[in-house]
């Protein structure tokens, strides 16, 4: 049976009827959703992509902000920024650093215009432009700019900038330059700047910098930031915030309109609690009495190998530290722009490091040589001997009234093995009861009375532990909790000659300064603990934080971070044995004062090293201010250490007051006196003299 060919017909014009009429729908259906998304697209994506786009289209540079400026007590600038026009040097890809024809041809050129156009005082031969050039690579990588000169005169910078094509690989750079006192105050305290670049894998603080998202606060990597000292510990307060450059480009990279700019923010001040004068005669008179003591025909002054010193003085009840030296000392200068030449860091870098808070060594020309000296860190010696009293009366080893008699030697150990303490000297100093032991210094006495009686109480690791105990109670062996960077906790070793001889020996050794080496500044604040009975205070540099503009940020508190609860009968003991001490250097003081000389012996190298310790406090009925000196290898602490403390009493009396009245108060009212009367006291009124 046949299809009727005209049903065939009707029935493919249906079929092609639907399909065609699909066809539309589909069409129809997309262009229905195309139309949809394009409405999408421009009223509800559209103003977040349009934002994208102008972001895509515009470009920022960020401007490194000017740094806070750091202050002495009155208000003298110690470290302080500058804004100024720089010349940069850029080697080029095709630049010949082996080959310096082209690099003398362009320092020659230079120089040329600086002599012509420069300011005199900042003058520069070829060889000085040849060596910041750095064409060995010594300081930077090829790709980084080498600052040639800073403090640019306006006719050099004219000049250059007119004459740009002349100078191939030079930029003029606005930015700001950190100067420092050339006074050289406090300079290892205070601290120094390195190139962000340099220090953000050096330090952990810089490394987590890298993360910052925030535009305003992102570091540049030619950015100079603290590394060192108050500059670091103080850098977020210090910085201030970035300025930006923010500009539309094309997809070419080129400018197409104008220029929007946020200026940077200035970083904050900070005024320190460091009396400048009290710390530039505190500087001074260090490095005389090491002058002193080296050359001395004096035998019992004499100390041939002194070459480093140390102090610090702090306030008994607030904790400001109005002194701190660090001796030798350098010019902080040298760090301008962020780096140090080869040569200045081969001669200064025994004396970069704070030694009052770390373990720092003189200069030697070997290592070999250096090995034969004590470092910074030392044993407290007999300035121990207070402390080590306290502990004993508080023990109950015995009380204000007992008595030993000490001729000269105790002996302690197992028997045919005895082990002899001797006082300097070999001095026997008959009978002793704890003021006088400390009055004369007595090693027996310690041995026998405190370290001796502590072991027979305790037995064992239990008296160490004991000993340890009260020992950072008053700072010593922990953290002062200054929060300098880089400070650290000083070395025991009573605990090492617990467990390589006996628990006898380290007690005994450590009643008389021995078995721990400890800071300046941890000496200090003891002292200043052993003053006001009992309280550790926060050794603080800082008394006030302000803006730019002089608004108040921060002011200063006094921080107690320990107290000891002993009975006023126990420190009216030890004050009757400081106030006895011998000592040079004190003669004709119009204040009163308790102290402790010590001799604190290093072993070094086969050799005994004798180092200056002396602590004191004044006045002595309501003590105002502690100090504490550290000589190493400076002989007799009442000798080698002593006349350093006096000149620092000496200089805080006249700035400051030990009795609340600045000594310079009084010569400005004498010489007001001397105007009205005459200057040699001729009453001006009456023509008569004064009777």
């Amino acid at each position: 049976m046949h299809d009727d060919p005209q049903k065939r017909e009707i029935t493919n014009r249906r079929h092609f009827s639907f399909r065609l009429n699909f066809f539309f729908f589909v069409v129809f259906a997309l262009f229905s959703i195309l139309i949809i998304q394009l409405a999408i697209l421009q009223f509800v994506d559209g103003p977040k992509l349009s934002a994208e786009g102008s972001k895509k289209s515009t470009r920022s540079v960020k401007i490194a902000p000017i740094r806070g400026n750091i202050y002495a007590s009155d208000g003298t600038p110690i470290a302080y920024s500058t804004s100024t026009q720089s010349l940069y040097f850029t080697i080029s890809p095709d630049f010949k650093t082996k080959n310096n024809t082209e690099a003398l041809d362009i320092a020659n050129k230079l120089v040329k215009v600086f002599d012509e156009k420069g300011d005199p005082q900042k003058a520069m031969t070829v060889d000085d432009v040849i060596r910041q050039m750095d064409l060995d690579f010594r300081r930077n990588t090829i790709s980084t700019p080498r600052r040639i000169k800073s403090g640019l005169t306006l006719d050099e910078i004219a000049y250059f900038m007119e004459h740009r094509s002349e100078f191939k690989g030079i930029d003029i750079v606005e930015e700001s330059v950190r100067n420092y006192s050339t006074d050289s105050v406090a300079v290892q305290l205070v601290g120094y700047l390195k190139k962000y670049k340099g220090a953000r894998d050096s330090l952990a603080f810089y490394e987590e910098k890298k993360d910052e998202e925030d535009e305003l606060y992102q570091y540049l990597d030619d950015e100079d930031v603290g590394f060192d000292g108050l500059e670091l510990m103080y850098q977020d307060v210090l910085r201030g915030t970035n300025g930006l450059k923010k500009y539309p480009v094309n997809n070419a990279e080129r400018i197409i309109g104008p220029m929007e700019i946020t200026n940077p923010t200035k970083g904050s001040d900070i005024y320190l609690t460091i009396n400048q004068q009290v710390q530039l005669k505190t500087e001074e008179a260090v490095v005389n009495q090491i002058k002193k003591i080296s050359t001395s025909g004096s035998r019992s002054e004499r100390a041939e190998y002194a070459k480093i010193g140390y102090a610090v003085a702090m306030e008994v009840d607030t904790g400001k530290v109005v002194a701190m030296a660090s001796m030798p000392d350098y010019d902080p200068n040298i760090w301008s722009g962020g780096r140090i030449s080869p040569e200045d860091y081969a001669n200064f870098k025994t004396a970069l490091s704070n030694g009052t808070i770390r373990e720092v060594y003189a200069k030697y020309d070997t290592d070999k040589e250096r090995s034969r000296h004590p470092s910074s860190l030392v044993p407290p010696g007999s300035t121990l001997k207070p402390l080590s009293v306290l502990v004993g009366l508080n023990e109950k080893l015995f009380t204000t009234s007992s008595t030993y008699n000490d001729n000269g030697l105790f002996l302690f150990g197992k028997e045919g093995h005895k082990v002899p303490i001797k006082n300097a000297g070999n001095h026997a100093y008959g009978l002793l009861d704890p003021a006088k032991a400390i009055e004369k210094s007595s090693n027996p006495f310690m041995a026998a009375m405190v370290g001796n009686r502590m072991y027979e109480k305790y037995k064992g690791k239990a008296g160490v532990d004991k000993w340890d105990n009260y020992m950072k109670q008053f700072g010593l062996g922990v953290l002062t909790g200054s929060g300098l960077p880089g400070e650290i906790t000083g070395t025991v070793d009573y605990y090492h000659e617990a467990e390589n001889a006996s628990s006898q020996s380290a007690l005994v050794r450590a009643a008389f300064g021995q078995q721990a080496r400890y800071t300046p500044l941890q000496l200090a604040q003891y002292t200043a603990m052993l003053a006001n009975h009992g309280k550790r205070m926060k050794p603080q540099f800082v008394n006030e934080i302000k803006t730019s503009d002089g608004k108040l940020v921060q002011g200063f508190k006094p921080e107690v971070l320990n107290t000891v609860d002993f009975p006023d009968a126990y420190w009216k003991e030890i004050e009757t044995g400081m106030s006895k001490v011998g000592v040079q250097g004190f003669d004709g003081v119009s204040y009163t004062f308790n102290r402790k000389t010590g001799t604190a012996q290093s072993s070094v190298a086969g050799r005994t090293a004798d180092n200056a310790v002396f602590i004191a406090y004044a006045p002595a009925d309501k003590p105002k201010l502690a100090v504490a000196v550290v000589i190493p290898d400076g002989g007799f602490g009442g000798w080698g250490a002593a006349p350093i403390a006096r000149q620092i009493f000496d200089a805080y009396d006249y700035e400051v007051g030990l009795k609340g009245v600045p000594g310079k108060s009084k010569d400005t009212a004498n010489n007001a006196d001397a105007g009205a009367n005459g200057a040699d006291g001729t009453n001006v009124a009456n023509g008569n003299a004064a009777q």
